[in-house]
């Protein structure tokens, strides 16, 4: 099928070539001129603008935005006035649930379809595929399935054998719908498709978690999960890189806590090696390690990073959720918190326990 593409950074591209590769033909856009022909270097449509990308479609017409999502509201309000009842809108960049609400609601008083698609797989999602998590109404993922099925890992659709969610024969959908741009070929109904909201689609991939914001709202939860597994990685690696305290000669005074038993503490271990061999049968491998074990081969001691870890915003809307649910969130709030921490939020905090020190015992600050 053919579709429009808005933001060509590291993920939009991606997703251009794999849609590309699967037989799907995108227009793609992007405000940065080199990125576009990008695009096009691997088969895309350029446009030079919205307008053009919108009259490069057939209808209905099938748009996916992948921008920051603070500029999402300014893109739609850019093409609304481009769009005609039965189009689609997809977000799949990290924009806040509660927006996409909004969103959906605003556009379905003009008859357009939207859908929020939290996308996860970053640089590795062109060769590996991406898990995408939906949000909206079944008419609308049915009309664009075989586009989400070709980006996912499964690279086909739930129910189907062929290897391939590329263009097919032009027909009607699962719903019995024409797809946007009148190509690729989303089911005809049979029983054979299973539909994206079905455990075969989340087997392959890809799946429709319910109405407008769900598809977010999992993400949302997913990434604070991610920054919980990432924290635990880091802070049981940091142990390891310390494991050699002991040959190190403690300070004896007021101010030091000496360490009780310094031969209990004499590895000196190699933090890469360990990162690899849990890589290969142990039950904590993963992705996340696999990328953690890759840095720590080319820098054993990681001396490029600076240790200041950004947040996006999900972790903070997950912590949010569970505080407003009642649900106890401990390691993903810890591991937000942390992060804050690593950009030295802490440092006023600290700086008063010292004053405090100072005050009611004398206790001088000590360099590191």
């Amino acid at each position: 099928m053919r579709i429009g593409m808005i933001g060509l950074g590291r993920m939009g591209a991606n997703m251009v070539r794999r849609l590309q590769k699967s037989g799907h033909q995108c227009v793609a856009y992007d405000r940065s001129p080199d990125a576009v022909q990008g695009a096009t270097a691997h088969g895309a449509q350029a446009a030079r603008s919205l307008t053009e990308l919108v009259r490069a479609l057939e209808r209905p017409r099938a748009v996916w935005i992948m921008v920051p999502a603070a500029t999402v509201d300014s893109v739609i309000a850019e093409l609304r006035p481009q769009l005609e009842a039965g189009d689609v809108l997809i977000d799949g960049g990290n924009s806040n649930y509660r927006d996409d609400i909004r969103r959906a609601a605003e556009l379905e008083r003009a008859g357009i379809h939207y859908l929020d698609v939290g996308t996860s797989g970053g640089v590795l999602g062109f060769e590996q595929g991406y898990c995408l998590m939906i949000g909206g109404t079944a008419e609308a993922v049915a009309l664009v399935e075989p586009v989400l099925a070709a980006l996912s890992p499964g690279g086909r659709m739930a129910g189907r054998s062929d290897a391939s969610a590329g263009t097919a024969t032009s027909g009607p959908t699962a719903t019995g719908a024409k797809a946007p741009g009148g190509a690729g070929d989303a089911g005809t109904g049979s029983s054979a498709h299973a539909g994206a909201s079905s455990t075969a689609a989340a087997a392959l991939g890809y799946l429709h978690c319910g109405p407008a914001g769900a598809g977010h709202f999992v993400k949302m939860v997913h990434n604070g999960i991610e920054y919980g597994l990432m924290a635990a990685y880091a802070e049981g690696l940091n142990i390891l890189a310390h494991a050699d305290a002991g040959f190190t000669a403690a300070t004896a005074d007021a101010e030091t806590a000496p360490l009780a038993d310094p031969h209990f503490y004499q590895y000196r271990l190699d933090v890469g090696a360990i990162a690899e061999v849990w890589r290969h049968g142990s039950i904590i491998a993963s992705r996340l390690l696999d990328l953690t074990a890759q840095a720590l081969a080319r820098d054993g001691r990681l001396e490029k990073f600076a240790g200041h870890v950004a947040d996006s915003g999900e972790g903070r809307w997950t912590v949010e959720a569970a505080i407003e649910v009642g649900v106890p969130a401990h390691v993903l709030s810890a591991a937000l918190y942390s992060r804050f921490e690593s950009r030295g939020r802490g440092e006023f905090a600290n700086k008063v326990l010292s004053a405090m020190r100072l005050g009611f015992g004398g206790h001088e600050e000590r360099s590191s």
